[in-house]
Formats: C-alpha cells, sequence, structure tokens
C-alpha cells in the first residue's frame, strides 16, 4: 500500500477521503493523544484535516494510514524535522520521489545499524544470564570486556 497516498488526493478514493472520525477516535486508535494530532497538524506533518459543520476536526481512512506511517518513522527515530521535510516531498508531488527514495534508504540504514547495536547489547545479556544461572560454558560476547565486566565480577 503506498502511504504516500495519505496526502495526495486522487479520484475515486472518496471514501477513503471521506472526513468521518472525530479526534477522540483517532486518538483511540492511532494510541496519539489529542495534543499530539493537533500539534502534527500544526507542524504541518498532518495535510489538511476536515471538519465538520460545527468546525471540529473530523479525520478520514487516508489520515489514519498517514498516521500509522508517521508512528512507524518515529520508532526508526527520525527526526519530527525530517518527519515534515517528508510530508512536504509528498505534497511537492511525484517529482520529489528521488529525494524521498533517499530518505527511505538513509533511514533503513539507520535501523539496520539500531538492530545490530541491539543484537550486541543482547548478546551481552544472554551472556550475563548464563553467568548468573552457573552456566560457565557461557560465551563471552565478541563486543569486548567493557560492558560485559563488573568489577572482579564476570
Amino acid at each position: 500500500m503506498d502511504k504516500d497516498a495519505a496526502l495526495r488526493t486522487t479520484a475515486g478514493d472518496d471514501d477513503r477521503e471521506r472526513p468521518r472520525y472525530s479526534i477522540g477516535q483517532v486518538a483511540e486508535r492511532s494510541g496519539l493523544s489529542r495534543d499530539t494530532l493537533r500539534w502534527y497538524e500544526r507542524i504541518g506533518l498532518m495535510g489538511y484535516v476536515g471538519r465538520d459543520h460545527t468546525g471540529n476536526r473530523r479525520f478520514s481512512d487516508r489520515d489514519l494510514e498517514w498516521l500509522e506511517l508517521i508512528s512507524r518513522l518515529r520508532l526508526t527515530g527520525m527526526p519530527v524535522a525530517d518527519m515534515i521535510r517528508y510530508a512536504e516531498l509528498v505534497r511537492a508531488g511525484e517529482q520529489t520521489y528521488p529525494e524521498r527514495l533517499e530518505m527511505f534508504r538513509q533511514t533503513r540504514s539507520d535501523v539496520l545499524d539500531k538492530i545490530a547495536e541491539l543484537q550486541q547489547t543482547v548478546a551481552v545479556l544472554d551472556y550475563k544470564i548464563a553467568i548468573y544461572e552457573g552456566r560457565s560454558e557461557a560465551d563471552r560476547p565478541a563486543t569486548g570486556t567493557a560492558h560485559t565486566s563488573e568489577g572482579t565480577d564476570t
């Protein structure tokens, strides 16, 4: 599914574009607070959010899809400023595909680096667990002794 579509209007997708959810419903569905949703809109991270006849925000299914993508990007550690830049690129159209592609390639690389770091951390934890469980055959992790040492303890 093309997550960029969350910021574009496409003929024939009227049902996904139809404002239907209140801010409370979106907060519940997305796990984000109402304040966060308002902030996202204020800083330009969200495209235009529809309003009902009383002026209350009404979010569409596309808005929910966009929020899901934003939540995933937050998990990668992508700075909000970069997410705003991405949103601006999406709104600018298809000619920005190369720049968006590069952003995602860089983010993917950063995530893979974090995964490798976390795998090393798990290896250290597994080693320490084995030591405390009394398993002397535990293999010292390849990350070195700096992270496994506790003074004179193993």
